[in-house]
């Protein structure tokens, strides 16, 4: 060997990626999906194996793993058993995917009816060594309807030495016939402390230091995936030269850490357009994609909802539970309304990202939308009030006193006459009462004592250009309730008419001056 050989780097073609090396080989290490070994243990203990089974849920959950797992157990040289050995030949082989009795077919692949023809001409051939021959299908639902109706009778009835596990993330895609023949089990993602648990046991295998919390943002980078954590803890130490870190896990990413979208929502929260607009630009130095950030404030004002309306620091999935006060507090400041409304633009947005090049011009205006969003709580408010019969306030109780009334809208609405809402009066008793007075131009105004009012209302849907809606009841007639109106013509009104005096009442005018909106539509009583 030359000295040029004996400088070049050495390889080893023998390696295994960290999801292979730490892929569970029994029931016992199986991670979240305990619910589903535990019922596959009891069918091998009371004997009562069925010759179909359907493994259901997302990807690097454990259904290929478990499938396997299964099929050791039943071929177990002295089983079946639920803790097969993982040293006999046969175990080994089923491991490697190598066992001539357990047949792993990618259905992705192999969705031909020609395949699934030559699968049941095989499936009468006992098995070689084993007592079962195993089929297992992988993404079984990308298979033909024709390949699945070829399927059907094999899969009802096949021989004694046969079985089927079915594996799939899109089960709604399988026909009826084929569900009814198989036992179907649901895997559910992996819980972000149970991953995190695994990836600590994997690094103290693997002799790598790292820091919980960077373990911690790993699991929730996996969203429930198994196999999608370890894949990113791989790519974590092959990016580290030393211990992993927070920062190092950030930086890999190219994600943002939890100080930085706090921060981002004080800004957004004070309505500072501008600092918005300088964070995003610092981010995106530090290479942070916009669709990735998105992504990230779309988690975080989940979890801001989520403490907003009273669930524990152990109910924030994307955010740290250190920030469970401050969460509160900023949650108090937003109000409900317009965080649920921010999450409905950022997931808009979100999904417009991912179909374009300019996901942080989409980013940037979303960002700046908000900052201008004004507060909602007042419309639910306002529709609070007028279904109580206060035309107008603002969460203001019943009054008879009209300043009380408009001392409730903001200082720059004021300019609404308090005999617009309220008008004190006295009964020809001489006694006080509260009364509401219809205002219309051009006609002298009648008052009645409200012991004796009927009032009918219209419903005027106030629009704005930021897709906010306000649904104002305004009172429109008052009349006696005994008395017997003269018999009036009917007019027919056009829609120009109707606006027109909408535009005109106090109450509706009051409300379009307050959201800048306009009436975008009149509905009938």
């Amino acid at each position: 060997m030359s000295a040029k050989d004996d400088n070049q780097p050495k390889t080893d073609d023998r390696y295994v990626v960290v999801a292979r090396r730490y892929r569970p080989k029994s029931f016992g290490e199986l991670v979240g999906q305990q619910h589903v070994g535990q019922a596959l243990c009891n069918a091998i203990e009371t004997n009562r194996v069925g010759h179909a089974y359907l493994f259901t849920g997302a990807r690097g959950v454990g259904k290929t793993s478990t499938a396997r797992i299964f099929a050791k157990a039943l071929n177990d040289p002295g089983g079946p058993t639920c803790s097969p050995d993982s040293l006999s030949d046969t175990a080994q082989a089923i491991d490697a995917g190598e066992d001539v009795d357990v047949l792993e077919i990618d259905g992705a692949s192999n969705r031909g009816i020609d395949e699934i023809r030559s699968l049941r001409a095989n499936v009468g051939v006992r098995p070689s060594r084993s007592r079962y021959k195993i089929y297992i299908i992988d993404e079984v639902h990308m298979l033909t309807a024709a390949a699945f109706n070829a399927l059907l009778k094999t899969l009802e009835e096949p021989p004694a030495h046969v079985k089927f596990i079915f594996c799939t993330t899109d089960p709604e895609k399988i026909p009826i016939t084929v569900l009814s023949r198989c036992q179907r089990f649901d895997f559910s993602p992996v819980k972000s402390e149970e991953i995190m648990g695994r990836l600590r046991e994997i690094v103290s295998a693997e002799n790598v230091d790292a820091d919980d919390e960077a373990l911690r943002l790993i699991a929730r980078r996996a969203d429930g995936s198994m196999r999608d954590s370890q894949s990113l803890l791989e790519q974590v130490i092959s990016f580290s030269m030393g211990p992993i870190t927070a920062e190092t896990v950030h930086v890999m990413l190219g994600t943002a850490d939890d100080t930085r979208l706090h921060a981002m929502a004080q800004v957004l929260a004070a309505g500072d357009a501008k600092e918005a607009l300088r964070q995003i630009d610092q981010a995106a130095i530090e290479g942070i994609a916009a669709g990735q950030l998105t992504e990230q404030l779309l988690g975080y004002f989940r979890d801001l909802i989520a403490v907003a309306v009273g669930c524990p620091a152990e109910m924030q999935r994307h955010t740290s539970e250190s920030l469970h006060d401050e969460l509160k507090l900023l949650g108090q400041t937003w109000g409900i309304q317009r965080l649920l409304a921010i999450v409905g633009m950022i997931d808009q947005t979100l999904m417009r990202i991912r179909h374009t090049v300019h996901g942080r011009v989409l980013l940037e205006a979303t960002l700046v939308q908000i900052c201008h969003l004004p507060n909602l709580q007042t419309i639910v408010d306002i529709a609070a009030s007028l279904a109580a019969g206060v035309p107008g306030a603002i969460s203001a109780p019943r009054t008879k006193d009209a300043s009380a009334v408009i001392s409730t809208l903001p200082s720059e609405k004021k300019n609404i006459e308090p005999s617009a809402v309220l008008k004190k009066t006295t009964s020809a008793t001489g006694a006080d009462a509260a009364s509401i007075q219809r205002i219309e131009p051009g006609k002298p105004s009648a008052v009645v004592a409200k012991s004796h009012l009927v009032t009918t209302r219209e419903s005027v849907v106030v629009g704005k250009s930021k897709g906010i809606v306000a649904t104002v009841s305004a009172a429109i007639v008052c009349k006696p309730e005994a008395a017997t109106p003269p018999p009036q013509p009917v007019v027919v009104k056009t829609r120009i008419q109707r606006v027109r005096d909408m535009e005109a009442n106090p109450y509706v005018k009051s409300c379009i001056d307050m959201f800048d909106g306009e009436i975008i539509r009149i509905d009938n009583p």
